[in-house]
């Protein structure tokens, strides 16, 4: 989860999934970049790729902060981390995926798995964000409030 302070103030960048199901979806429907931890161990270094992935651009250095996990509705386990950078939404571009649409239906699409990235004030974040994913604003503004929490 990338954020940035503007004028004293925390600003969380959300990414909005790309395709045909997720056109019309917006509150609720956004997400941090994430994907899948396959056979690897190391989750920041996962974290790190991911979001080089769906963002075209390599994840900030700096202090990491460690946001735990969460289960998501069907089931899908997330890990977050958090850092403290910059990045120009309009600067984005995304790894395609291929995905089969209309459902069911044989014919093959590729879509871009994030069609576009926003900073968003924690509250808009809130509302934003996959229900599921809400408690890392909470976990992130809550290690910043304290020194600890650095990975």
């Amino acid at each position: 989860m990338l954020y940035r302070r503007v004028e004293g103030a925390i600003e969380i960048l959300a990414v909005h999934p790309g395709g045909p199901f997720w056109a019309r979806k917006d509150d609720g429907a956004w997400s941090i970049p994430k994907g899948e931890l396959d056979d690897e161990t190391d989750e920041l270094a996962v974290a790190r790729r991911e979001f080089a992935e769906e963002l075209g651009v390599e994840a900030p250095d700096g202090p990491v902060l460690d946001l735990g996990e969460i289960r998501q509705r069907g089931g899908k386990r997330v890990r977050a981390f958090a850092v403290e950078g910059e990045l120009d939404p309009s600067t984005v571009i995304s790894n395609t995926v291929e995905i089969e649409w209309p459902p069911r239906s044989g014919q093959r699409l590729e879509i871009p798995e994030v069609d576009r990235a926003e900073w968003f004030a924690p509250e808009r974040a809130r509302e934003k964000l996959n229900a599921a994913q809400v408690p890392f604003v909470d976990r992130l503004l809550e290690l910043l409030a304290e020194p600890e929490g650095k990975v």
